[in-house]
């Protein structure tokens, strides 16, 4: 979700630019798109009625020219026709957009709407307060009490007689409201920004009728919109697109010029491009609708009772009525009352269900992502929703329509991030350039023509047809069928791709970042044993828990949990399945009451049947019941529940988390003083470590009284009760692609929510840190008693690096001696918020070198991929989806392992769940990359091949034919083009990796050989042909294509056709991002076969010699010299391309000396590589 405060008065934030501008201010957090813009302005516009008139008069003097520019660029119509205001008056808004990577400018209008609003009261609570010392205005907060008499409205003299009017306007689905008193535009979804838990448990009661209208006014409907347009406004739409633009144009130029077939096929074959797109694009759109329309009927609490109305009707602060049965949730809401089972598949990629509970009453602010395991997000599932307090569910509606989560997702396949990428800019300067090329050709003909006495119409006709030769209008269609290829080779391996633009960037990753659990790992765990406590020791280690002795340690295993049943099925967590299977108890639910037990409980667990007698043991064991849980969060790294069982006198309140986290919550007294040892010798194995803890609770054994409880209060004064190890195993695929990404020069890096050392075990034994590297561990340390910050780098063969001791002699030591042998960094997430916040100069350097980022909550692995992108890095992502949607969506390739077919949360989703797709997108984007570069060179020769025969032609007041023009464009250039893209990628992935610039020396010094040889090829054949005793000139009185046939023309045709074939197969080279050429068979086929009728045309007389208006060549010699020529070509072709490929880099990098590079990771290596390093720690000044 983003937000815009646009302050009137911003000149201080943005320089000296007029009242009108404001500023835009963007919440990462909220938006994962943000990490792209880098500033935003908006003006503000209102009619002038001098302006509209001068508008109007401009327009018809050029015959409605304008109307068709300003469609492309609405902004230059909205400057001219209205004058610049005050935000506060402004009728249209200009919202200008700054990409922070190329400085680019994203232009858009949009217009201010008013409606009017009945007085009523949205008894919002206090707003948050600014944040860092920033104003108010600068965040987006409404001061306190401002918002019941402004409530963002503007009085206007309608509001004088008692009604008030909204301001606000949309802009990609979200609503922007206006706020007098702040002079700004806020985000309708941040209005209930800063609420607290107690706030949210507050609105149980529900709105009442007259403040739900009020607020819907504000907050607008509940619904995801996705535009469908008509055929005839998509036909608009696609007609006078600039592509199309220039296609009507051209056809008409060829008619004028009497090549009419040509332009029937060109009309023909745009007409059909034309109805299948606008048929895709129409189908596309209702696909998006009907799969995010959601209308249902819902219960919703009002303080008269309850009321049955549309999910549409919806408004943050509504309170919904959960039916047991469960259903789809329309909105996103905090659930306050009651326990549901949720499916978020569609959202995250998680195929396991989640286990919701209610949200905790406190003075916290309430936030969406902190409460994840306390919300529901609209677009998912809810299986089954049980009441324990109270005869119902209930959640409290949060976020609406677009601001929801599902919304934002919509909004970002609507409006996906612009693809930052070097090839196509430069590519869009090769086409000005070929422009620029076009207008000198033009003007030199338009010499050449008036010279030979051609009629002025005829020469404007004939100057303007080189346009449409130089300038290749079928060039991005051929562009796109490289990506289309590639899509459809990915897709055939299991791999889906919902943004093609995408792909190229996966040829250019230099980076990626891969999740552990599920990813690098085995999704499931097996237990391998439980190591109990006796007073302050740890004993052996039990391989099975169902034989522990009954006691606080086997009813936390079998009670600390979040499972649920779902159709007589425990469904939830793996490792908590794994957990309670070891232990033999049964999950049973169902009625809220334990016969049992004798009062309302969320659970029971009962002891299997055939359970052991142990020693003493006159009863088997009783069930127990659980009557309160606290769900994990990534955040905190841990779960409470608080349970009984009949006969306890009070209940016993169990903990299982991070070990480091658990233990520091314990009363050292019960932690063993080989705490860390212990943990260590099973982490560096690669096991995972959970720890269990519990106390007994001074309160009555009930659901009313658990459910009173707070967290914090749970969870102080533990005892530790043991250890719980559970083997991940490393899936097969994990080390043979992590070491063949490392022999290309692709950095991997871990990042995971596990242990420090579990991870950096992994990291070791799937190979991103070999054996003769140096790992060190850093810890940092927040300011506390007076103390700065400070960092510590440990080398992690020290007993300082696993316990996280801190011994500065120690390090200070070990940096003193720095190893040539390469470094790896591993740390944790406590560690990266500190270099975050206090070592932000030292955060590159330690980003440059880490391999290892354990305990990372979710918002920092998201933070963690746009910190490398801001090193120049291009990143990739490989993850699960459930806890990496934050980094799925902000990294350049993220690539999502899920079951679907194809999933929002990234651009690219396997639905085999092995990092070994992460390859398979790399060489496919690198092939689709380097496909890229040939399919433009030869567009791009193509055009410069027909622009020197047209010269030629020009030259003696002659030209090509009409269907001469149809067979090169048509029947030639475009088969090869198509089929040239058919090659697949290399089968082995290399550490070479495609050129990203068009603009580079050895594509610019390939283009201008090429065209010399192509021109050289094509002057030789015609001077050769003046020279033969046998020749007769044309007619140079007779303009074309009266003049045809004509042996000037039917050399220049004949040579160049077979240029278009050899250039096809020069640029189209395997090795090393690409298979042989021999591999794409129709390639091969289609080139033999042209081949052959071009041959047959040249040396078989009255071969298609009439309809293409050739003259026949009787001299065989004559007509072999002409096939020794193409040969020359031919050969002369793969020659250059050969040279230039093996020796032009060579020759460079001798002639000139090695540049710095201008990527800032490159920098800061080369930086490292010159100084000691990891430095001695420093404390911050």
């Amino acid at each position: 979700m983003t937000f815009f405060i646009l302050s009137t008065d911003s000149s201080p934030l943005v320089g000296n630019t007029p009242a009108s501008y404001g500023t835009l201010t963007i919440e990462t957090s909220l938006d994962p798109l943000s990490s792209s813009v880098s500033s935003v302005r908006l003006s503000g516009y209102c009619g002038s009625p001098w302006r509209v008139i001068g508008y109007h008069v401009v327009v018809w003097m050029m015959a409605g020219i304008p109307l068709l520019l300003f469609r492309w660029k609405p902004a230059w119509g909205v400057r001219l026709r209205l004058q610049r205001c005050n935000l506060a008056r402004a009728e249209t808004l200009v919202i200008e957009i700054r990409d922070k990577e190329d400085s680019s400018w994203q232009l858009y209008t949009v217009q201010v709407q008013t409606e009017a609003i009945s007085e009523g009261s949205l008894g919002l609570p206090p707003q948050a307060q600014a944040e860092d010392g920033q104003s108010q205005a600068a965040v987006g907060a409404v001061p306190e009490g401002t918002w019941k008499d402004t409530a963002q409205l503007t009085r206007n003299e309608e509001a004088m007689r008692g009604q008030q009017v909204l301001r606000y306007y949309l802009f990609q689905g979200r609503r922007y409201v206006w706020i007098e008193t702040q002079q700004a535009f806020c985000q309708v979804g941040l209005l209930d920004q800063g609420r607290t838990c107690d706030d949210i448990h507050h609105s149980r009661s529900g709105l009442c009728l007259q403040d739900q209208t009020v607020r819907k006014t504000i907050y607008g409907p509940n619904v995801i919109s996705v535009p469908v347009k008509s055929y005839p406004q998509l036909l608009v739409d696609e007609a006078l697109n600039p592509y199309y633009g220039f296609q009507a144009f051209s056809i008409g130029l060829w008619l004028a010029d009497h090549y009419y077939w040509y332009a029937l096929c060109i009309f023909l074959i745009s007409s059909v491009s034309i109805c299948l797109s606008l048929y895709r694009t129409k189908k596309q759109s209702q696909t998006l609708r009907d799969m995010v329309k959601l209308s249902v009927r819902v219960c919703v609490c009002r303080p008269g009772g309850e009321e049955w109305v549309d999910s549409s009707e919806l408004v943050p602060g509504d309170c919904l009525v959960l039916p047991q049965e469960g259903g789809p949730m329309p909105c996103d809401a905090a659930l306050v009352a009651g326990e549901c089972m949720v499916n978020e598949n569609s959202l995250t990629g998680e195929s396991v269900p989640v286990l919701k509970t209610a949200l905790p009453e406190g003075l916290v602010p309430y936030c969406p992502e902190t409460h994840r395991r306390h919300t529901l997000f609209c677009g998912t599932l809810v299986l089954q929703a049980r009441a324990f307090v109270g005869p119902h569910v209930l959640a409290v509606v949060t976020r609406t329509g677009f601001c929801t989560a599902k919304g934002g997702l919509v909004s970002s396949i609507l409006h996906p991030r612009p693809v930052n990428f070097k090839f196509y800019k430069h590519s869009m300067k090769f086409v000005a350039a070929l422009s620029v090329l076009a207008l000198l050709g033009t003007i030199y003909s338009i010499f050449i023509l008036y010279r030979n006495r051609v009629p002025v119409n005829e020469i404007v006709v004939r100057a303007l047809d080189l346009v449409t030769v130089v300038v290749p209008p079928a060039l991005p269609a051929a562009m796109t069928v490289c990506t289309l290829y590639a899509q459809s080779r990915l897709r055939s391996q299991g791999i889906f791709c919902i943004h093609p633009l995408r792909i190229n960037l996966g040829g250019k990753l230099q980076l990626v970042c891969f999740d552990k659990t599920g990813t690098l790992t085995e999704d499931g765990l097996d237990v391998m044993g439980v190591v109990p406590l006796q007073g302050q020791a740890f004993l052996p280690l039990v391989p099975e828990p169902r034989l522990l002795p009954m006691g606080p340690l086997l009813r936390a295993l079998a009670t600390c949990h979040a499972l649920s049943r779902l159709q007589d099925t425990p469904v939830g967590d793996p490792m908590d399945l794994k957990m309670v299977e070891s232990t033999g108890w049964v999950l049973e639910e169902g009625p809220a009451t334990d016969s049992a037990f004798g009062t309302q409980v969320l659970a029971v667990m009962r002891p299997p049947v055939q359970e052991p007698q142990f020693p003493g043991m006159e009863e088997p064991p009783l069930p127990v019941s659980i009557l309160c849980r606290f769900p994990f969060s990534s955040a905190l790294q841990r779960m409470n529940v608080v349970v009984a069982w009949l006969g306890a006198a009070q209940p016993e309140a169990y903990i299982k988390g991070s070990p480091e986290l658990v233990a520091g919550l314990c009363n050292p007294k019960t932690v063993p003083t080989n705490f860390a040892q212990m943990l260590q010798s099973y982490t560096a194995a690669g096991y995972r470590v959970v720890a269990l803890a519990g106390k007994p609770l001074p309160i009555a054994p009930s659901l009313e009284a658990a459910q009173q409880l707070t967290r914090d209060t749970v969870e102080q004064e533990l005892s530790l009760l043991g250890l719980l190890v559970m083997r991940n195993l490393l899936k097969p695929q994990t080390a043979p692609v992590i070491q063949a990404l490392r022999r290309t020069r692709i950095r991997t890096v871990m990042v995971t929510g596990d242990n420090l050392q579990t991870a950096v075990t992994v990291a070791q034994n799937c190979g991103m840190v070999d054996p003769q590297e140096r790992l060190v561990i850093i810890h940092a340390t927040p300011p506390e008693g007076g103390q700065p910050a400070s960092l510590e780098f440990l080398p992690v063969e020290s007993s300082a690096a696993m316990n996280g001791a801190k011994d500065p002699d120690q390090a200070a030591n070990y940096t003193m001696e720095p190893d040539p042998r390469s470094s790896h960094l591993a740390l944790s997430g406590s560690t990266f918020a500190v270099l975050m916040k206090y070592f932000p100069r030292l955060l590159p350097k330690v980003l440059v070198q880490g391999t290892v980022f354990a305990r990372m909550a979710p918002e920092q692995k998201a933070e963690l991929v746009c910190e490398l992108q801001k090193l120049q890095y291009c990143v990739g992502m490989c993850g699960d989806g459930a806890n990496d949607c934050g980094a799925l969506k902000a990294a350049d390739v993220g690539i999502s392992l899920s079951q679907t077919e194809a999933s929002v949360v990234s651009p690219f989703t396997s639905s085999v769940a092995s990092i070994e797709c992460v390859p398979m997108v790399i060489r496919e984007g690198r092939c689709s990359l380097d496909t890229s570069f040939s399919v433009f060179k030869y567009m791009a020769l193509y055009s410069l091949t027909q622009f020197i025969s047209v010269l030629i032609l020009y030259t003696i007041n002659t030209n090509l034919g009409d269907l001469q023009f149809l067979a090169i464009d048509l029947v030639i250039t475009t088969t090869v083009a198509v089929l040239m893209s058919r090659t697949g990628p290399a089968l082995v992935l290399g550490q070479a990796r495609p050129p990203g610039s068009l603009l580079s020396m050895p594509v610019l010094s390939s283009l201008l050989l090429q065209v010399a040889l192509v021109a050289s090829v094509q002057l030789g054949g015609y001077f050769l042909t003046v020279a033969q005793p046998w020749f007769v000139p044309l007619n140079r009185t007779v303009p074309a294509p009266d003049n045809l046939p004509n042996y000037e023309n039917t050399v220049v045709f004949s040579l160049s056709s077979f240029q278009y074939l050899i250039l096809a197969a020069a640029v189209s080279k395997g090795a090393p991002f690409r298979q042989p050429l021999y591999t794409n068979v129709p390639f091969l086929v289609a080139l033999a076969l042209l081949g052959s009728i071009l041959v047959g045309l040249l040396l078989v007389p009255g071969l298609l010699r009439g309809p293409l208006a050739l003259r026949n060549i009787t001299d065989t010699c004559f007509k072999l010299l002409l096939l020794g020529l193409v040969a020359f070509n031919f050969v002369g072709a793969f020659m250059l391309e050969s040279v230039l490929d093996q020796c032009l880099p060579a020759c460079l990098r001798w002639l000139r000396p090695k540049r710095a590079s201008k990527k800032r990771f490159k920098q800061l290596e080369q930086e490292l590589a010159e100084q000691p390093w990891p430095p001695p720690p420093q404390p911050r000044r």
